[in-house]
């Protein structure tokens, strides 16, 4: 009987793996049209895996957010429209049926050279690795599901590292390659159903530093809402708002519409 019930727990998905891969694509073009209008083309490329696992006290969630997009703007070449490395590990030990003991790492950076448009000839803004934000500490972690948590973490430490280039800027004082700040951090998850086929996403982070800036508050806040068509075509819309006096003295936005092909999977492993 024992080895009955030790074989079915043995037999319980302890991972849960769910991919996403989505490509939109827009395009326009005008011929001898009134009101003017540039041709041009546009792709974004969007890669997500949540990795969960779950064994007797033990809950560790993983999300891997990447993507990149280029358009291409006739008469103006290349210009890059997305470009987001952003990997988030969150550690829990399970203290009562909501509430667990956690530990948070977040890991943000870019693949490519970024460019202000705006100034001729154009300037270079940043590039991988500069800047890059290493955040991690201790908290506590609310979790009702997957789709539905939150973490408070009161001694968060967080690293901004640039290269020489870039020395001077992002919160790094001139001739320094790291900044280091202790704060206090909160992220939080929610995912639901609008109506049948549209799903919103909301996912935030605020964190405020201890040691400058005292009561200035940094936000990053994403919403991200999927239109089913069919298995594998979706709208996506994104809407993503930045406040960070570090990185810039303005609210960064960013906003994203488009149809595309998308492919998800979902996988249990009970090893």
């Amino acid at each position: 009987m024992i080895s009955q019930e030790k074989k079915e727990n043995d037999s319980i998905p302890k991972w849960k793996i769910h991919g996403r891969f989505a490509f939109i694509f827009n395009q326009s073009s005008f011929s001898n049209w009134a009101s003017g209008g540039e041709n041009s083309v546009a792709g974004n490329l969007n890669i997500n895996y949540d990795f969960n696992y779950k064994k007797d006290n033990i809950n560790w969630d993983s999300r891997i957010i990447t993507s990149y997009g280029l358009s291409y703007i006739e008469g103006k070449g290349y210009r890059k429209t997305d470009d987001r490395i952003d990997l988030n590990s969150l550690l829990g030990y399970k203290i009562s049926k909501y509430w667990f003991f956690s530990f948070i790492t977040t890991f943000k950076t870019q693949y490519t050279n970024g460019y202000n448009y705006k100034v001729e000839p154009e300037e270079l803004v940043s590039k991988f690795l500069s800047p890059a934000y290493l955040t991690f500490g201790p908290g506590l972690l609310w979790k009702k599901s997957d789709d539905f948590n939150f973490n408070i973490a009161p001694a968060t430490g967080r690293f901004t590292l640039v290269d020489d280039l870039f020395s001077g800027q992002f919160g790094v004082d001139e001739g320094r390659n790291t900044a280091f700040a202790l704060g206090f951090n909160f992220s939080g998850y929610y995912k639901f159903s609008i109506m049948e086929n549209i799903v919103m996403e909301n996912i935030l982070t605020l964190y405020t530093d201890y040691l400058a800036n005292v009561g200035n508050i940094d936000v990053d806040y994403q919403i991200n809402v999927h239109f089913k068509v069919n298995t594998h075509i979706k709208m996506q819309m994104t809407f993503h708002t930045i406040i960070d006096d570090n990185s810039s003295s303005k609210i960064q936005f960013r906003q994203l519409f488009g149809l595309g092909l998308n492919y998800s999977f979902h996988e249990k492993v009970s090893y």
